[in-house]
């Protein structure tokens, strides 16, 4: 019982980094960015990318941290690059128009990378240590430790920044009302734009983690993760930043449940069998709150 709850946390905690890109888009310009799962896969190439340029094949946490935060910065600014490219221009357009366009910046980003690097999965060049010890029943890896500790301390950055920041304040006045953010003097442009950065970074976090973590990378990586964070994100409560690191975790934990209970083939229907049946009794999600929209 404890080896899946720890199991599922590790899992989770990269779906709930995935899970916040989607919420804080959504939640500050109702907009649901299906290529987030691709910056995920990016992320994942450029660590890739980063570690044969330099010849890096040892894994030691320095070395991750600095390809880390490269790949953070790299997938931030394509983030910010695809909003202004692709979404701000429709921005004021129907919605099916900017879902559209986001499908097809998914596909752009998979066949891409799938022209540069080829379609074969690629190995990553550096894995962490499997090495580990028991504790409560549990078989703990340093690695999973690892990247716990990363998640948790870029999730704590990021509900500080929401929290305790002009910028944060800023986001949450957009949130609210874009036109009076604005009429306050508020750059809704440049706040925008932050949030792309700022949600793309912790998606190219998790991919590298990913990498590091699994061994072997592949550019349809994305497709599968991103459906699954979003479905983390509306179990939480879409547009709640909480609420998709709490449906990161909840999915995470599903997923190891599943497995065990009716096998690895069938740990994704089991988990889209709840959301369905979840959503039919909560559609807000766990922590979304009901919006009341005035004709």
């Amino acid at each position: 019982m404890m080896q899946l709850i720890w199991n599922g946390l590790i899992v989770g905690s990269f779906y709930a980094l995935v899970a916040l890109g989607y919420s804080m888009v959504y939640g500050i310009i109702k907009l649901l960015n299906f290529a987030h799962g691709d910056i995920y896969m990016l992320g994942a190439f450029v660590g890739f990318f980063v570690l044969n340029s330099f010849g890096i094949s040892s894994a030691s946490i320095p070395m991750l941290l600095i390809v880390l935060l490269l790949s953070m910065v790299t997938t931030g600014l394509i983030g910010v690059g695809i909003e202004r490219i692709a979404y701000r221009p429709l921005r004021k357009s129907p919605r099916l128009a900017v879902l559209i366009t986001a499908i097809g910046v998914s596909f752009t980003l998979e066949y891409g990378i799938r022209m540069i690097f080829g379609p074969n999965p690629e190995a990553f060049p550096i894995r962490l240590e499997s090495t580990g010890f028991d504790f409560l029943g549990m078989r703990i890896t340093v690695s999973q430790i690892i990247l716990i500790a990363i998640s948790a301390v870029l999730m704590f950055v990021l509900a500080h920044i929401v929290e305790r920041t002009r910028e944060g304040r800023a986001m949450r006045a957009i949130a609210l009302d874009p036109v009076g953010a604005q009429l306050m003097g508020i750059n809704v442009n440049r706040v925008i734009a932050t949030v792309f950065f700022i949600g793309s970074a912790l998606a190219g976090a998790a991919g590298v983690m990913a990498g590091a973590y699994y061994g072997s990378i592949d550019f349809l990586m994305g497709f599968v993760i991103g459906l699954k964070a979003f479905t983390a994100a509306v179990i939480g409560g879409i547009g709640n930043l909480y609420g998709a690191m709490l449906g990161g975790i909840v999915l995470g934990m599903l997923e190891s449940f599943g497995s065990a209970w009716f096998g690895g083939e069938w740990r994704d229907v089991f988990s889209f069998a709840f959301l369905i049946l979840f959503l039919t009794f909560k559609p807000t999600g766990l922590l979304g709150a009901r919006v009341v929209e005035r004709m």
